[in-house]
């Protein structure tokens, strides 16, 4: 049997994760969650799962959560950044979900390569804000980090097999967003509702608008590299509203190898959970005549500016990246909460990125105060900024 900590057990993928374990009893045990503030939602998951550690935002929450577990469910109830860090590093866990939205999953998935532990990493932002420290980490310790983003899954799997030499290019696949025909000029009007309406996936607010903005693209593009270590001008992005193919392996010989499925995360996720072995679901298969055509667009970058400023930040130093995670975090909340337009988040992010000077990241310290310094700038932007 598996033993699985749970890094944001109460969110889009940690949730669904869950629900493939509960399915699968006899394969795996849960042994600690991590969570934010949502304490209902872990206590219900704690009731159905007993693991035996689990953490939460802060002490206030520790407290309510536990006038909320039964008495006879016998589960330690830690805190803050140390108790993310007991989870990840949970001595009898197999595998960590790393699945906490934001700069914040850094610290305990990096606790959790150094203690050895195998990473499904559904977290992004770990290879964005420190992409070569992480990687140069996991393989140091041996430490295989299965990805659960639909697109790097594909590509994981397009590459089983194969040798890196042959590969000519890896190409990302876009669904393109709720607004992939909309004239730009209208974008300023657009409505966080509007925006958190993806037309294929269904997924935690952040993500789904970065799907709008097309910087979960860029974001993709960027950890793409770190994973496989490709260069950017190697790493290609194609919009496929479909969503049917969920990314491509180009070899030299002119050989495409494909990955594709119904958009459901669960199948990247089962995946990551039993590498290199598969689970026999029971989600629906792909019926390709239902489906009927499957086409590809290539991306207008003077539509999705997220694509160029991504790139940018791949070329030059490191830190960079770092600086458009931090900006970008700051700017879709700030959208989130209706206090700029969407037309203002990419705006908010190339405005901190200017006032940056690229460096060589030292150490995970560094990386997360440069992260933490693109956000204190993206915040006096928006403040200066009017509707």
């Amino acid at each position: 049997m598996k033993k699985i900590s749970i890094l944001g057990s109460t969110g889009f993928i940690g949730t669904s994760t869950l629900k493939i374990i509960a399915a699968f009893p006899d394969r795996f045990k849960v042994v600690g969650l991590a969570a934010g503030k949502n304490i209902n939602r872990l206590s219900q998951q704690i009731q159905s799962f007993k693991p035996d550690l689990v953490s939460v935002a802060d002490k206030v929450c520790s407290e309510k959560l536990k006038e909320l577990i039964p008495a006879d469910i016998p589960v330690r109830i830690l805190s803050n950044q140390l108790g993310m860090v007991k989870v990840a590093t949970h001595p009898e866990a197999d595998l960590v979900i790393s699945a906490m939205v934001g700069s914040v999953g850094l610290i305990p998935t990096m606790a959790a390569i150094k203690s050895g532990k195998r990473v499904a990493l559904a977290n992004k932002e770990t290879l964005i804000v420190a992409g070569r420290l992480v990687m140069e980490e996991a393989r140091t310790r041996g430490v295989e980090i299965i990805p659960i983003d639909s697109e790097h899954s594909a590509i994981f799997q397009a590459l089983q097999g194969n040798k890196k030499e042959d590969v000519s290019r890896i190409i990302l696949t876009a669904s393109g967003g709720p607004f992939l025909n909309l004239d730009t000029k209208a974008s300023a009007k657009i409505t966080p509702e509007e925006a958190l309406r993806h037309p294929v996936w269904e997924m935690g607010k952040k993500i789904t608008i970065d799907s709008a903005t097309m910087m979960n693209k860029g974001l993709e593009i960027i950890e793409a590299h770190w994973l496989f270590g490709f260069p950017p001008e190697d790493i290609q992005v194609v919009i496929h509203p479909q969503s049917i193919i969920h990314s491509m392996v180009e070899y030299h010989d002119g050989s495409i190898i494909a990955q594709m499925s119904i958009p459901d995360m669960r199948i990247p996720i089962s995946y990551a959970l039993t590498y290199p072995e598969r689970l026999k679901t029971k989600l629906p298969s792909l019926s390709l005549t239902e489906v009927g055509k499957l086409t590809f667009i290539p991306p207008n970058e003077e539509r999705f500016p997220a694509l160029r400023l991504a790139y940018q930040a791949l070329r030059e130093e490191e830190s960079l990246s770092a600086v458009l995670n931090g900006a970008n975090e700051v700017a879709v909340e700030a959208f989130l909460q209706k206090r700029i337009a969407f037309s203002d988040i990419l705006s908010v992010i190339e405005r901190t990125m200017d006032y940056h000077t690229p460096q060589k990241l030292r150490d995970i310290t560094e990386s997360i105060e440069i992260n933490t310094w693109a956000q204190r700038t993206a915040q006096k932007i928006i403040e200066t900024m009017k509707r």
